[in-house]
């Protein structure tokens, strides 16, 4: 059994991550959670101890970590006795942190691809180029490493194995739909780091149909389903990193994701690109000053944490699944409903972080009890999803699964 987790970053959802790892100590242990801001982490850590969300009496403490820097994120895990890595750091860290767990066989998990800074939209499949080529190296060293274990990727991936193994004979779609039907009450603002987020949609969009590889441009497809909770929302295609592992895990012609923006978010993200703001290469200024647009308009920007007291409204995300059962056609909404005032009174932190932030959680309890403990490198569909949703059940994420007998809560016992 595994114990003691270091967290790495200290966002919005670092915050969660280090709430729900407290509420749940009895099973994780110690608790580190580290950054280049120390004092980020000092105030999660002042956070967590003022909730009272520590389950058991244990330690939580905050350290200054640059995680580029391999030996140290090694002598950190050392030094905080960690068996279990949550980095829920900027995505450029995961391959640093990851070699950090290989070299010290630690488990590690993250919640969203690997990206190098200078490029953007490589060739997919997205995950053979970093994640997969340690593959081999995890197996030889026995390191459990779940790739993308957020919602999405993560408990999408979950919603998908769900279908395809105990819902269908058959899986010809899989749409999983992502809608924020929230209002934060800012002009303009992203839900999560605006780097990462922009970066998303300034390349090509890529979708799996007809088993191969579709290319189309941001804005360019759309959808319009009548959800639950949140009505009647307009999705457009976009690129996504669950697209490129279950694709590959799963043996399914057509995989598309979509994600729901309201006209002013499209209005000003369609100028800001025609300007060249959100590009990540460097362009020197009239002073001679080098910088990077897309880092410029980050600067800029509400830092998403900020947005968590005021945000309202409600997050939908799921999986539309289509295919065959017992020789006749079939259709599944696997999916949850968050709320942002909830998720803000419960940690301090908005529906989107909350939503990303508890599901690595749950997969660290799974990896501490041996479950998920699987000593090698996976993604989330490739593991048993129903212990996984069993406790995000209980965890404030609750499945629900809407099909021709109904719209029910996901029940699981093993």
């Amino acid at each position: 059994m595994k114990k003691n987790v270091l967290i790495i970053g200290a966002g919005g959802v670092a915050r969660v991550v280090a709430h729900k790892c407290a509420q749940h100590n009895d099973t994780l242990g110690d608790i580190a959670i580290a950054s280049r801001s120390v004092a980020k982490c000092e105030e999660i850590v002042a956070s967590v101890k003022e909730k009272g969300a520590m389950k058991v009496e244990g330690r939580i403490e905050a350290y200054s970590l640059n995680a580029l820097d391999i030996p140290a994120t090694v002598k950190l895990i050392k030094e905080t006795n960690s068996e279990i890595v949550i980095n829920v750091g900027s995505a450029f860290i995961n391959m640093s942190v990851l070699e950090a767990c290989m070299e010290t066989g630690v488990a590690y998990l993250d919640t969203a691809i690997h990206e190098e800074p200078n490029k953007i939209c490589e060739t997919p499949p997205w995950y053979a180029n970093y994640e997969w080529k340690r593959r081999e190296a995890c197996k030889e060293k026995g390191v459990t490493a779940i790739l993308g274990v957020g919602f999405d990727p993560g408990v999408v991936n979950a919603y998908a194995s769900l279908a395809y193994n105990h819902y269908f004979d058959k899986v010809t779609d899989i749409d999983i739909i992502d809608v924020n039907a929230g209002s934060h009450g800012k002009y303009f603002a992203t839900n999560f780091d605006p780097e990462i987020n922009f970066r998303e949609f300034t390349g090509v969009v890529y979708s799996w149909q007809n088993r191969e590889w579709n290319v189309n441009k941001m804005f360019e497809v759309s959808r319009t389903d009548d959800l639950p909770v949140v009505g009647k929302q307009t999705t457009y295609m976009s690129g996504h990193d669950e697209v490129h592992s279950i694709s590959q895990n799963l043996d399914v012609p057509n995989v598309r994701f979509w994600m729901g923006f309201g006209e002013h978010y499209i209005n000003v993200f369609t100028v800001l690109q025609n300007l060249g703001l959100l590009s990540e290469q460097p362009v020197k200024t009239a002073e001679g000053l080098e910088v990077v647009p897309l880092k410029v308009v980050k600067a800029v920007l509400p830092d998403p944490s900020s947005l968590a007291p005021d945000y309202t409204g409600n997050t939908c995300i799921g999986d539309v699944v289509r295919g065959m059962k017992d020789g006749k056609e079939k259709e599944v909404f696997i999916y949850n409903v968050a709320d942002h005032k909830d998720a803000y009174n419960e940690v301090g932190s908005q529906g989107i972080s909350y939503t990303a932030g508890v599901p690595p959680v749950a997969a660290a309890i799974l990896v501490a009890n041996g479950t998920w403990d699987c000593s090698e490198m996976r993604n989330v569909e490739q593991l048993d999803s129903r212990p996984f949703l069993a406790l995000l059940n209980n965890m404030g994420l609750p499945t629900r699964i809407k099909d021709e007998d109904g719209d029910r809560p996901f029940e699981y016992n093993a």
